[in-house]
């Protein structure tokens, strides 16, 4: 047996002298399959895992601020564009059985009228779905040669203290600036004196700021076609704005006061010396907290029509955010959504009533007097019908 391993044949001089040994075809099998298991990690990691990463990315910080999540809507069928008139009766006063969580989580801005009974209750109801309330309270108006507010006797404590026991939604109330505006932008004094009055106000009944309405009086005055009573005008809204932030909040100390400030829609593309447009909101964006946008009320008597037409809307908001440096201000809108319809009276030229939250006035009516003659269904949003009704003749019913 020695014999047979001793006579095993010698290695090749020539692997000796250039040290290379010649793989075997298994081993190149499994260099093979290494280097394409590489390829493959590679392509993995480049062609899926990055773009998988980058779009997960992407959505987190670029995810609308909403709650994809409608279970409740969907499976009441209430998310639908083809809506008949007696869905509209039937299910307008119902709400969802949550009445605290947010689906929306962008600012909500609610205003509580003195025309809508219900306003306050639902105001408690669902507190938690607003960030800023606004009751409709104060007028600041010229009294001989000074200035006084009025509105205090139309503030319920009782209701913002239940308020602030279920929520934190700010409690902001409106004033309205029916002072003669010549008067007060050109006088130092009464301006001082103005915002003296809104921040005192503020102090003692403990508010979190104002919702300021100017715009549409100033330019009813004609003021605003004077270019130096234009920059007065916005002069003083900073300086309002500016004051205000001065001041911090008797709940929270860590927090000043806010302003909100009410601007009307421009109705052409063409801004007129009285419209309020990007420019403007650029110039009071350091001192203004938000602005409440008015997309509503696009018809009126003499012209009856539908509220706020979508069309419309977009129209005038793009005109508002018009250029780059004004669109970085789009989270500061508080876009106007009514929750009231008209019923116009055509034959005298004057608005008979608001539908408000309610379509209760809508039942005295038959159905065919809701419905398009084409479809059967609410045309436009909008529709006529006739009625003898205290003599009422021709009326336009709107809805939206």
């Amino acid at each position: 047996m020695a014999r047979k391993r001793d006579r095993r044949v010698a290695p090749s001089s020539d692997h000796h002298e250039t040290g290379v040994k010649t793989p075997t075809r298994p081993d190149q099998f499994s260099e093979a399959a290494a280097s394409d298991r590489k390829l493959m990690t590679i392509f993995i990691v480049f062609f899926v895992v990055i773009p998988a990463v980058s779009i997960l990315v992407y959505r987190i910080k670029y995810a609308p601020n909403t709650d994809s999540s409608y279970p409740q809507f969907q499976e009441d069928g209430l998310v639908k564009t083809d809506v008949d008139y007696q869905e509209i009766l039937d299910e307008n006063s119902k709400t969802l059985k949550n009445e605290s969580h947010r689906h929306y989580t962008y600012p909500v801005l609610a205003y509580i009228t003195p025309w809508n009974s219900k306003g306050y209750e639902m105001a408690k109801r669902f507190t938690n779905k607003f960030t800023k309330l606004c009751p409709v309270w104060y007028d600041l108006k010229s009294q001989g040669t000074g200035l006084v507010l009025e509105g205090r006797h139309n503030a319920d404590m009782g209701w913002i203290s239940e308020l602030r026991r279920n929520g934190n939604a700010l409690v902001l109330p409106r004033v309205v600036l029916e002072a003669f505006p010549k008067e007060l932008l050109k006088k130092k004094k009464l301006r001082d004196k103005a915002i003296d009055l809104i921040i005192s106000e503020c102090k003692e009944m403990e508010y979190d700021g104002i919702v300021l309405e100017s715009w549409s009086r100033w330019a009813a005055y004609g003021i605003l076609h004077d270019p130096e009573m234009r920059n007065k005008a916005l002069q003083f809204i900073k300086q309002l704005g500016h004051a205000l932030h001065s001041v911090s909040s008797s709940r929270n100390g860590k927090q000043y006061l806010q302003l909100v400030y009410v601007i009307s829609p421009p109705y052409s593309e063409k801004l007129q010396p009285h419209d309020f447009g990007p420019e403007d909101l650029q110039s009071l964006s350091d001192d203004v907290d938000g602005f409440s946008f008015m997309t509503y009320d696009y018809s009126s008597p003499h012209n009856p029509g539908p509220n706020a037409p979508l069309k419309w809307i977009r129209f005038t908001l793009q005109i508002l955010l018009g250029n780059s440096g004004a669109r970085a201000l789009a989270n500061k809108i508080f876009l106007g959504i009514n929750f009231y319809g008209n019923d116009f009276v055509l034959s005298e030229g004057t608005s008979l009533f608001h539908l408000a939250l309610d379509c209760s006035r809508a039942n005295h009516f038959s159905p065919g007097m809701l419905e398009s003659p084409i479809s059967g269904r609410v045309k436009d949003s909008y529709t006529s019908y006739k009625t003898t009704l205290n003599g009422m003749g021709l009326h336009k019913l709107t809805i939206d």
